[in-house]
């Protein structure tokens, strides 16, 4: 009965013997599969481990072990069926190779299901798949996410400095808020065209229309809180286009969508609407406001010699209503860093 839930004998019950069996059975389901999944992942590493040492003994390695594989893909899927491919035999043997320290995958991958540890194995760095291993657990992406978000290169896209963990390694580091936003975001979900064919307004109902999408792209510990939200003085009222809430931040973050380049205008209008949000709406427990200009390009000349230079709570990020290749992608990823640098150097 391990790792299933046992209610105290002083537990009342619920009157309704049933559904009480139902949620039992339920739970230990959930356990049982996960049980099955980490003793698979092992498996396949074991299994991995086996015929890379097999194939260790051969005098052409790379001759004996494709035949090696061959055979016992043949004989295997007799026996327990597709599970055993050539191809899945060659993913078993990258498995290890990927993760020869078992102690990686005894404590990580078995977290995850054989299909996400297909994808993360492919990452190249280290660092980066051991966040994603973590990442992919604790917020339980599914396949087609965790893909998308290797491809749109997620992790790199997190803002960094200095002491940040974004910018050395994936090891668990003092909660930054850089790592909390992105340049660019990858917003290929909202199904519009690319620039300049499109303005604020439909950019907004796409952003609303795939909200989930939207908040997975954000990233952790956002919740949504209203749209177009309205903020007003005695002699004024003023609309924020989206307003979250990240209660790992425990602050509230506005966003400004700008489908063109920035201005030095809307930086302003930015600061103003963070300063009006602390004075009205942030509450006693709540850290300073948060706020994203989401636009089309940015003006570096508006970057450097406005109050995003310094300020710690205003962020300017491109975004790209599109999957950009892998070139452009990094040349993105590369634009920020050096404005990073660059702006630390000031």
């Amino acid at each position: 009965m391990k790792g299933i839930t046992i209610p105290s004998n002083n537990t009342p019950a619920t009157g309704d013997v049933l559904g009480d069996i139902r949620a039992i059975l339920a739970e230990a389901r959930v356990h049982a599969a996960k049980v099955v999944n980490s003793d698979m992942v092992a498996a396949y590493w074991l299994i991995g481990r086996r015929i890379v040492l097999e194939e260790q003994r051969g005098a052409d390695k790379a001759k004996y072990g494709e035949q090696l594989l061959q055979n016992l893909s043949r004989k295997l899927e007799t026996e327990y069926g597709n599970g055993f491919s050539y191809a899945n035999l060659r993913n078993m043997r990258q498995f290890y190779r990927t993760y020869p320290d078992e102690q990686i995958c005894y404590t990580l991958c078995i977290n995850l299901p054989w299909s996400h540890n297909r994808l993360i194995m492919r990452v190249e760095d280290p660092d980066v798949r051991e966040w994603y291993l973590k990442e992919t657990a604790a917020r339980q992406w599914s396949v087609r996410q965790l893909e998308r978000n290797i491809q749109s290169f997620y992790y790199q896209r997190m803002l960094s400095s200095a002491d940040s963990a974004m910018q050395t390694s994936a090891k668990e580091k003092p909660m930054d808020i850089r790592q909390f936003v992105k340049d660019p975001y990858v917003l290929e979900f909202v199904g519009l065209p690319p620039f300049p064919h499109h303005r604020e307004k439909p950019l907004e109902d796409a952003i609303i229309d795939n909200l989930q999408e939207f908040m997975l792209e954000l990233g952790k510990g956002f919740s949504f809180v209203q749209r177009q939200y309205r903020i007003s003085t005695e002699t004024n009222h003023f609309y924020i286009d989206l307003v979250f809430y990240n209660y790992l931040l425990k602050c509230f973050v506005l966003i400004d969508l700008k489908t063109t380049k920035l201005t030095h205008r809307d930086v302003g209008q930015m600061d103003m609407y963070i300063r009006m949000f602390d004075d009205i709406k942030r509450g006693k427990d709540d850290n300073p406001t948060i706020g994203i200009l989401l636009c089309a390009d940015k003006d570096e000349t508006i970057v450097k010699y406005s109050v995003l230079n310094e300020s710690k709570q205003m962020f300017a990020s491109k975004y790209l209503p599109y999957m950009p290749s892998e070139e452009e992608i990094k040349r993105e990823i590369e634009n920020s860093t050096l404005r990073l640098k660059d702006n630390s150097t000031q």
